[in-house]
């Protein structure tokens, strides 16, 4: 049973919002383009192990997707968490291209592509980190203790795995995602006694889902921009053009001709994820480029977002959505 579905990213959500509001010849263009391609690359991936798991028996098992938790020092996050009775599995999702070498005697993880080779860091020390910090925050929340188990999971099929002989752990800690449902029986002919009731299994995943803290970085201060450095307006929803005109009623785009009365929802959401939740009339009105206040506050009205104050003076606040 799927207790936490698996969304995109808020990280994700920023950077698109951050990718269609910089202009195309920004000297900062391209690395925002590449590290929203990196995510969308890993997010693909995490997606690619739904399919596997549906294979799992929905009575047995809850599957928790995008859980980040803090230890009592230190957050930590987790690509996907399988939770029964018996024990806990944390699930580190990879969707590295090429060829990949688990090179154990240095700790990292050396990705040939086009015959270029690059590092990066060692998905087993990682998954070792999140069983002790899963073990810290299960004893910080007076939580009963229960085998963690961890598996990195390699989504893409084409991606050539290689170790050095004597790396055993790779063999035990390492798999194709097609191949994490026969793992998972493996793990339950390994682990038959029910550890925990099922309220201390329900208690456990309530807590989880409670404590749940994406991340919310400021995409501005990260790749040091400004306010300014944004493009005004209103985007258009089917293809991205930037600002649309407001014709009789409606908001219409010179590129592609489409008409929609409300696009100004996606780019007071982009004022969200990027200038934060709280806003005037008049703040907004100028990244959406309005001129008439009180067109803007029939655009807000009909959105139905919270506010305090009355007049000019209104401040609204709009809620992150789950």
């Amino acid at each position: 049973m799927i207790i936490k579905k698996r969304e995109i990213p808020l990280s994700i959500q920023k950077l698109q919002a951050l990718h269609r509001r910089i202009p195309k010849q920004h000297p900062k263009q391209p690395v925002i383009k590449e590290n929203l391609a990196k995510r969308l690359a890993g997010y693909k991936g995490e997606h690619s192990i739904d399919y596997p798991i549906s294979f799992l028996p929905e009575k047995n098992y809850f599957i928790l997707h995008d859980v980040r938790l803090f230890d009592s020092m230190h957050y930590f996050q987790m690509d996907s968490l399988v939770l029964n009775q018996k024990f806990v599995l944390i699930l580190e999702v990879k969707n590295n291209t090429g060829s990949l070498y688990f090179d154990q005697a240095f700790h990292q993880l050396i990705r040939t592509l086009d015959g270029q080779k690059e590092a990066f860091p060692d998905p087993l020390l990682q998954i070792q980190r999140q069983e002790q910090q899963l073990k810290k925050w299960l004893v910080h929340n007076h939580l009963p203790e229960i085998p963690i188990l961890s598996l990195v999971v390699i989504s893409n099929p084409y991606t050539l795995l290689q170790s050095s002989p004597e790396n055993k752990l790779i063999h035990q800690k390492v798999i194709r995602s097609e191949f994490l449902p026969m793992k998972i029986n493996q793990f339950e002919e390994e682990y038959q006694a029910d550890i925990l009731s099922q309220k201390e299994l329900k208690r456990i995943i309530s807590k989880m889902k409670k404590q749940h803290s994406p991340v919310d970085q400021n995409m501005l201060e990260q790749f040091e921009l400004t306010k300014e450095d944004l493009i005004k307006g209103v985007f258009c929803p089917a293809c991205d053009y930037l600002p649309l005109r407001r014709i009789y009623g409606t908001w219409y785009c010179p590129q592609c001709t489409c008409k929609n009365q409300s696009a100004h929802i996606g780019s007071i959401k982009d004022y969200q994820l990027l200038l934060g939740p709280t806003f005037t009339n008049s703040a907004m009105r100028d990244f959406l480029q309005i001129s008439s206040p009180s067109l803007m506050t029939r655009l807000l009205q009909s959105m139905d977002i919270p506010y305090a104050g009355t007049r000019k003076g209104r401040i609204y606040h709009l809620v992150q959505e789950e």
